[in-house]
């Protein structure tokens, strides 16, 4: 699937590392799951009860410096089955926090989530807490969780680092029928891995259980309301949020957001149309330098010459100097990790270049940072997050081969060069061995306190019809837009958008209808 996500490029830009932030309970675009979660109806028809969970309300956290200065961690227990919390079944999630710097009389926390689902909070945090706005660092205590079955909390596991290769070199466009068999059985051994590595797990990861959780930390850090800034995914889980706990919405930024009344199927195709959209502007802008890999004549002829590399690519694989060669889907995925962020778009050109030279060893190296493979072949555990939320959050929107052959056409025609690579992507969650939990449906939150949805109108991964969408749904939606590239707006570089999204965070100021920042 393709990952709605902060890529791992912007979370380590700090360097820093969280070592002692640890807790102990408890894909590929073509083979992980549908790239969005959806609505579910705990999340928009009713409020949640708090019933019964009174001992984890009532929880302590002792903070300890780890490792990072100006850092604090610590862990807290919440159930794993809300209709039946017992300590018994506890998940322990970790928790990270950098205390508000000043001046200025401090707000409150501040939550944060870069999506995924599946992307550390915490690791996220280490960015957040020192590259957002000073103005905001200096009055909110910047705290992130790690969702459960994510990183420190608990992490879903499915397969080992070498399983992990071979799965995201599957041939994504399959051309005849031996080629569908393998990619199926690939889909279904990545299924079969997770349910006996985390069956505990896999029915208890849900958005509106991370939602709950959230919940819990809001009152164990002392505040009456939520403050939080959710990317990508992290909208959805902030909009759920809202729909559960309406009361107790502070100041909430939804960037880069989610429609949760969209489903699997039209959601997969809706991100590969923003794929297009965004390759289309990466060309453009490629056509400029003389040294273009995809020429300098035209959109068109950039498009053809790409996916001329992926025909070339699915028949030679390229060397990479090392024994794993970049195959078609390595490929895709390379260039696709390149869209969220233009300040990726030299790298991709250079990468682009090296391959049409032979050397596939620089487009390797962007798709392993989109799948967080480090130097010495470990994975995170984020893509397995990501297929155990999103299949539990919404059923699945294809579930065979033959879904997939029917769906292919409108798949092409919303991008003729990733359509089909976004397509295949759906079938994972067709094998997922525990039924969905959640449905699409709108979360409208009423009561709620005005929540600012934040939208750019070429995001690659989130299309801008989607925060349209969430900001008029929202009883209390407001929606800013930022007229440029890349994936998320906010403390990305537009003086506009953070000043916006400042005046929002400390003085609850919406900006007026229409805004829109270039």
């Amino acid at each position: 699937m393709a990952l709605l996500r902060i890529p791992a490029t912007v979370i380590a830009a700090t360097g820093l590392l969280l070592t002692a932030c640890t807790s102990g309970s408890g894909g590929h675009p073509a083979s992980a799951s549908s790239p969005m979660s959806g609505g579910s109806s705990a999340a928009s028809s009713s409020t949640a009860s708090t019933a019964g969970l009174a001992s984890y309300y009532g929880q302590k956290l002792k903070w300890h410096s780890c490792g990072a200065a100006g850092f604090d961690c610590t862990s807290m227990k919440v159930p794993l089955d809300y209709a039946h919390p017992g300590a018994h079944d506890d998940l322990t999630l970790a928790v990270a926090r950098k205390k508000a710097t000043g001046p200025g009389a401090r707000i409150g926390s501040l939550l944060v989530n870069p999506g995924g689902p599946g992307g550390s909070a915490i690791d996220y945090l280490q960015y957040a807490a020192l590259g957002y706005p000073t103005p905001v660092t200096s009055r909110y205590d910047m705290v992130a969780v790690d969702p459960r079955g994510v990183a420190r909390s608990a992490p879903v596991e499915c397969l080992t680092d070498k399983q992990m290769d071979t799965y995201t070199a599957v041939d994504t466009t399959p051309d005849d029928s031996a080629e569908v068999t393998t990619l199926a059985s690939a889909d279904k051994g990545f299924a079969a891995g997770c349910e006996k590595r985390s069956a505990k797990l896999l029915d208890h990861v849900s958005t509106v259980d991370s939602a709950r959780d959230m919940d819990i930390l809001r009152g164990l850090l002392g505040d009456r309301q939520l403050h939080y800034v959710g990317k990508s995914y992290g909208t959805f889980l902030g909009a759920t949020y809202a729909g559960l706990f309406p009361q107790r919405v502070g100041r909430l930024v939804l960037d880069g957001a989610m429609d949760p009344s969209v489903d699997a199927l039209e959601s997969s195709r809706a991100q590969a149309g923003g794929f297009e959209v965004a390759f289309n502007a990466f060309a453009a802008d490629c056509l400029q330098e003389p040294s273009c890999p995809l020429g300098t004549t035209s959109v068109t002829d950039a498009g053809k010459r790409l996916d001329a590399l992926f025909k070339n690519l699915d028949a030679h694989p390229l060397s990479t100097g090392t024994s794993r060669k970049l195959t078609e889907a390595l490929g895709t995925t390379g260039v696709i990790a390149a869209m969220y962020d233009q300040s990726a778009w030299p790298t991709l050109r250079t990468a682009l270049a090296s391959a049409m030279k032979g050397d596939g060893d620089p487009l390797l190296k962007l798709s392993d940072s989109y799948y967080e493979r480090d130097d010495t072949g470990k994975y995170s555990n984020l893509m397995y997050a990501n297929a155990a939320v999103n299949c539990l959050d919404l059923p699945p929107a294809l579930r065979s081969p033959a879904d997939v052959e029917k769906a292919l056409p409108s798949f092409r025609k919303a991008s003729p060069h990733f359509g089909t690579t976004l397509a295949w992507s759906s079938l994972v969650c067709g094998y997922w061995p525990v039924k969905a939990t959640g449905h699409a449906a709108k979360i409208t939150a009423p009561g709620a306190g005005p929540i600012l949805v934040v939208g750019t109108i070429r995001d690659p991964a989130t299309p801008y019809a989607w925060a349209k969408s969430l900001a008029a749904q929202l009883s209390s939606g407001h929606l800013l837009t930022y007229d440029g590239d890349g994936h998320t707006a906010y403390a990305r570089g537009s003086d506009c958008i953070d000043t916006s999204v400042n005046a929002y965070l400390l003085d609850g100021k919406v900006p007026p209808t229409g805004k829109t920042c270039t």
